[in-house]
């Protein structure tokens, strides 16, 4: 039997939230979020640089016997440990190292004596254009693919984009690199650059020239990757009711496919791409090697074989974070794009 005495209906009129406390309790629900990812992201970053500075201690080989060179006497070998102060604890290294990281100074060069920040400066935004620009090419292949084989499943689209996919997810990425050195760089069909970088502001044409290559060789199996993933939501989705009542509505294919059903099927792409994106720019060690593409991924590479730790636990650093700060990133984005989020917040 229904309660109706005027407490009870006081009760229900004071647990529904009004008009007016809508809005404040959503931006209640964003800000905590928000607060939660932030202590999120700095026990993350503190476990991930204490985990990499003592991996990258571990790493065979004598930073000091590195810079004071082959022909150096032991005790000028001693003397330059002594001037890199790595014959402290590793503990107090580390401490060290995290103090200046909060000031802004992440140390310099080992052999060069150039400011970290600097090196990482003229690598980032190389690394940063080639993973944004592979994304977004493969996002525009792979998402009308996944439209379409959503709404014609089987059909020739549909099985040819499927077979060509799963055959460039499966090719490493230095194979297909060279195929494409062979096809556009070599020989009598020599019209793009085989390695080497040129600079957006210096020459746009030649800055497009120089990266089509490296991002074709990562964005083919990313595309076959992220189609797969919509089609396979999107095929769900279609078979929601929401979808048969806007068809019972007599609305379009079209609208249907793009307004209605795109997307409540796009969390998953949107996840996946992001978390691409930060492990793209720490990631491109190989592309960047084999195109000779001045990058993060080729100054980690030379940081190894020149033992020079500051800049390599610099790079490993802002990958961390970056990695991290993108997914925060995309945590809050759902709660634009998901209801359903903010209510379980």
């Amino acid at each position: 039997m229904t309660d109706t005495s005027p407490k009870a209906a006081e009760d229900t009129t004071r647990s529904a939230p009004g008009p007016d406390e809508a809005p404040a309790r959503r931006r209640s629900v964003v800000a905590r979020r928000v607060r939660n990812r932030l202590v999120h992201l700095l026990i993350v970053l503190l476990a991930v640089t204490f985990l990499s500075f003592v991996a990258v201690d571990l790493l065979p080989g004598d930073a000091a016997v590195v810079v004071a060179g082959d022909n150096a006497t032991p005790a000028q070998v001693q003397q330059v440990r002594a001037e890199l102060q790595l014959d402290r604890p590793l503990p107090v290294r580390y401490l060290d190292w995290l103090g200046g990281v909060v000031q802004g100074d992440l140390g310099r060069s080992f052999r060069t004596g150039q400011p970290v920040a600097e090196a990482l400066a003229q690598r980032i935004p190389v690394s940063f254009e080639i993973a944004i620009t592979a994304q977004i090419l493969a996002l525009l292949i792979a998402v009308p693919l996944a439209v379409y084989s959503a709404y014609r499943p089987g059909r020739l689209v549909d099985r040819t984009s499927m077979t060509l996919g799963f055959g460039a997810a499966a090719i490493p990425q230095f194979v297909f690199g060279m195929v494409l050195i062979v096809l556009f760089a070599g020989g009598m069909t020599s019209i793009l650059p085989a390695t080497g970088y040129t600079a957006f502001f210096d020459d746009p044409l030649g800055n497009l020239r120089s990266i089509i290559l490296p991002c074709l060789t990562l964005m083919i199996a990313e595309a076959a990757v992220y189609r797969q993933l919509l089609r396979s939501d999107m095929i769900s989705t279609l078979q929601e009711n929401f979808i048969l009542m806007a068809r019972s509505k007599g609305l379009s294919p079209r609208t249907i496919l793009l307004r209605h059903a795109l997307r409540p099927s796009s969390f998953s792409l949107i996840t996946l791409s992001g978390v691409n994106i930060g492990r793209l720019l720490g990631g491109t060690v190989i592309v960047e090697t084999l195109f000779a593409i001045p990058g993060l991924g080729q100054l980690i590479v030379q940081s190894v074989f020149n033992r020079d730790y500051m800049i390599l636990q610099g790079a490993l650093l802002f990958v961390a974070v970056a990695y991290v700060v993108i997914n925060m990133i995309i945590d809050l984005v759902y709660l634009v794009l998901d209801p359903r989020v903010r209510r379980d917040a």
